[in-house]
């Protein structure tokens, strides 16, 4: 039967389980499970998936120079440390590579479509606000700022009770879901420039004006970002969906099963 050894205490594999769930490693080793059983199996549906020998070795040296594995005693000193084989190495160096293969084969054709979905929410804004619990005091400077006898920036250098009082009320780029719903509602529909009358949030009275919109763009940073989104989203439905159990009568007893 399999154990490990630390000095001159033995750990059987018995006892791994119940280590790994006291230490609280369980969820990230279902979750790494997940991942590789749904690598392996596109790698065996789909023999394009495979890293070329050119991918697998330039990622592997990637890797060695990320982390300092220049000469034969370094590699050696990290396998020692964790006692792991080469080859298990270079299955670390290469996951990666894997798992962002793994993202663009399974909704590379898709980010368009779900880009556009999703737009709306990742549109940016850079907008004015100012914030204060006097309404009589909001409907003054609202006035003032709308017949330019005082600017928004000095109204709210003054008077904004919040934060913004140090930013002269400006605010942004921020995604437009980002601001209270209320607030982004306004910003969705206005015009550069456009001003708005104070209106009551929770104990506040706040006056708002859109500065700009910097409308979402599909290039690679986007790109990544909703890929990433996608694949955490699948990730966290499939481990939800698998059942983590520990049997006492059973080697190797921590089974991840759907």
């Amino acid at each position: 039967m399999a154990h490990l050894k630390i000095g001159n205490h033995t750990i059987t594999s018995a006892e791994i389980p119940h280590l790994l769930a006291g230490f609280q490693m369980l969820p990230q080793l279902c979750r790494l499970l997940v991942i590789e059983r749904a690598i392996t199996s596109l790698s065996s549906a789909n023999a394009d998936f495979e890293l070329t020998p050119s991918e697998k070795i330039g990622v592997i040296e990637q890797f060695y120079q990320n982390n300092q594995l220049t000469t034969p005693e370094a590699i050696a000193k990290v396998l020692k440390h964790y006692s792991m084989s080469l080859e298990q190495l270079e299955g670390v160096a290469t996951r990666e590579l894997k798992i962002e293969k793994f993202k663009i084969a399974t909704w590379g054709t898709k980010l368009e479509s779900y880009f556009l979905q999703c737009k709306p929410q990742l549109d940016k804004v850079i907008y004015s606000l100012i914030r204060i619990s006097d309404a009589e005091v909001a409907q003054e400077l609202y006035f003032r700022i709308k017949a330019g006898e005082q600017t928004f920036a000095e109204c709210a250098s003054v008077y904004s009770q919040g934060a913004e009082a140090q930013t002269q009320g400006m605010l942004g780029p921020v995604p437009i879901s980002q601001p209270h719903p209320a607030i982004a509602q306004k910003l969705t529909i206005s015009q550069s420039g456009q001003l708005w009358p104070p209106m009551k949030l929770d104990e506040w009275f706040v006056i708002v004006r859109l500065e700009k919109l910097i409308p979402a763009q599909l290039d690679d940073a986007m790109r990544s970002t909703l890929l990433n989104h996608l694949f955490e989203t699948w990730l966290a439905e499939e481990i939800s969906k698998a059942q983590l159990t520990i049997h006492d009568d059973a080697p190797a007893s921590v089974l991840i099963t759907r």
